[in-house]
């Protein structure tokens, strides 16, 4: 089939959260017979700032500067495609990308809205009686979240969503899979993620303060937006991290961290991408406390879980090489056997080449 999507980025991962995402499912989705198209916006100099530097085998991606190639390629895009598949947070343009996909919803080509955000989402609707997109939901053929659970499910569910299915985020096992491990950690504790409004104070609980509650540990600091940020002694900050180092930085530290999103620990049932990346490095994790971790990864066995900076601070103190090592193995297995984006793409195969009128 012919897949066509508006999204954030799939090039450059330059404050982009979801380029791991994305290029692992639509790798996933290629290797299974579909041709993909991935439409994005020349914005946020993410184009200067890539770090595929050649377009992917498995996409054929389009990079549109104006508001007139943008409406063009969304005629295109319905005049080639099975799916036009509309995702959230594209940057620019999203309430018009929404709109126009939408309105062409049940027709002969389908068109879906892919939610990488769906809490935020649902919570933004919820709060303001004006938000265009209320009335969009009901139109689109399908909508697709990256996580979000039957909470989501529902709440889609109750603004009029035709079918609503979560496709999770997941890992590709050939691009994250342990590396040899030389001599001691070079961290005890890392976290990688960038400075988001809705994130930083569970930031600075759970990362900050945990490193000032044990100065005598080594933590480290992936991520763009920290510059500026006062930091305790003990914090190497590392700046923007490519994610073709994401292994390699993972396997540096004895512990990595999770932190997630305001909307994700209320929603609950969010693993962050980072979560699977670091489980297919078998790097032992620590996350903060959210409803539904047990459907990914088990508590204690094959993730830790914190519920503040003082439970982060005792992990750092007593989890030792060979435990982090025999947990973050287990989460590999664990991961491996349920999450690889080959088993999310199965799934969203199956509803893409479901007869029109049955996929809801």
């Amino acid at each position: 089939m012919n897949l066509t999507f508006f999204g954030s980025s799939l090039v450059s991962s330059y404050w982009n959260g979801a380029a791991t995402y994305y290029r692992g499912l639509l790798r996933a989705l290629h290797e299974r017979g579909h041709r993909v198209t991935f439409c994005e916006p020349d914005a946020y100099g993410r184009q200067q700032k890539r770090d595929l530097a050649e377009d992917p085998p498995y996409a054929r991606v389009v990079v549109y500067h104006s508001e007139a190639e943008r409406d063009a390629l969304v005629e295109r895009a319905f005049a080639e495609s099975d799916w036009v598949i509309k995702c959230s947070g594209v940057g620019v343009w999203d309430a018009e990308l929404e709109a126009a996909v939408a309105a062409r919803a049940g027709g002969e080509v389908m068109a879906a809205f892919l939610d990488v955000d769906a809490p935020a989402t649902l919570g933004r609707i919820a709060a303001d009686a004006a938000d265009p997109f209320r009335a969009h939901v009901p139109r689109y053929d399908h909508v697709f979240t990256y996580g979000g659970g039957p909470p989501v499910v529902a709440e889609y569910e109750r603004w009029g969503a035709r079918a609503c299915t979560p496709i999770y985020n997941g890992l590709d096992p050939d691009e994250h899979r342990p590396l040899p491990r030389g001599g001691a950690p070079k961290w005890d504790l890392l976290f990688m993620g960038n400075r988001l409004p809705d994130r930083e104070a569970r930031v600075d609980e759970f990362f900050f303060r945990a490193a000032s509650l044990c100065p005598e540990a080594r933590f480290a600091l992936g991520g763009e937006g920290w510059g500026d940020r006062g930091m305790p002694a003990n914090v190497e900050y590392l700046g923007h991290v490519p994610t073709a180092r994401h292994n390699e930085v993972n396997a540096a530290a004895r512990l990595v961290l999770n932190v997630h999103r305001d909307s994700m620990v209320s929603n609950g049932f969010s693993p962050a991408t980072r979560m699977f990346e670091a489980a297919g490095a078998a790097a032992c994790q620590v996350t903060d406390e959210w409803v539904g971790i047990e459907e990914f990864f088990a508590p204690g066995e094959e993730i830790l879980v914190a519920s503040g900076a003082e439970d982060v601070a005792a992990l750092v103190r007593t989890t030792s090489d060979d435990d982090a090592r025999r947990i973050g193995e287990a989460a590999r297995l664990r991961a491996v056997a349920e999450h690889s984006y080959a088993q999310r793409a199965a799934l969203l195969d199956s509803i893409l080449r479901a007869p029109v009128g049955s996929v809801a």
